[in-house]
């Protein structure tokens, strides 16, 4: 018997392509159409956003805790979050919360450990890049990081908020993206991390000048490992 993963998702492509995730390469692990039993909550983004723009993440908490119930209500072993910035709560979430949580930077930083990467630029909503949610997590670990200049924050930004989040991928947004990541080689980055759980859809390998560290898929992979033991 699997476990049951509990999905608290926040932006629906990114909770999308990690539910997906689960669901396809669960076969890999468990037969042919097999995969752990999901169950998935989402509140409206905008609900989320209302609290990340002013900085309330005591409300973004509460939201994440109102959606983690809500899964183990109906059976969930553990919760998995497929969104990076709401990740600047995790800490007042899993105080509460009635099961365990997988983290995602954690599995992120896990793999570039893995790998043996010793500098990663880090890319995802302005929130995420200026906040204290990877710094922290590639810290203990014993890998840097670096993030692009401000001017690129905000149109990394822009990109993920209006297009991103709507399924809107275009080759304007991929080129402007591998530019980004080009000057992030320059500047010593040895890999890149997708750290909003949308730009996997816009940006892949090959796409990419440094080798990418895809939170979305990395997290989901986790949960399946976690679920199937």
């Amino acid at each position: 018997m699997s476990k049951h993963i509990g999905i608290v998702a926040c932006s629906a492509e990114g909770a999308a392509l990690c539910y997906r995730t689960v669901c396809i390469e669960g076969a890999n692990v468990m037969g042919r159409h097999g995969h752990p039993e999901v169950t998935m909550h989402t509140f409206p983004l905008s609900e989320y956003m209302r609290y990340i723009e002013v900085g309330d993440w005591e409300g973004v908490a509460r939201l994440m805790l109102s959606s983690v119930a809500k899964v183990a209500e109906v059976g969930a072993d553990f919760a998995i979050c497929p969104d990076n910035t709401i990740h600047q709560a995790f800490d007042l979430v899993v105080r509460d919360s009635p099961i365990p949580w997988l983290h995602i930077a954690e599995e992120v930083a896990a793999e570039a450990k893995r790998q043996n990467h010793k500098y990663l630029g880090v890319l995802g909503t302005r929130f995420l890049m200026e906040g204290p949610v990877y710094p922290a997590k590639l810290a203990a670990v014993g890998i840097e990081h670096r993030i692009p200049e401000a001017e690129d924050r905000e149109r990394i930004n822009e990109i993920i908020m209006d297009e991103l989040v709507y399924g809107l991928f275009s080759s304007e947004a991929r080129a402007y993206f591998g530019e980004v990541i080009a000057g992030l080689k320059n500047q010593g980055c040895d890999a890149v991390v997708l750290g909003c759980t949308e730009i996997p859809l816009l940006v892949t390998q090959e796409d990419s000048p440094l080798p990418i560290l895809d939170s979305t898929r990395l997290l989901a992979r986790a949960a399946l490992k976690k679920a199937t033991g």
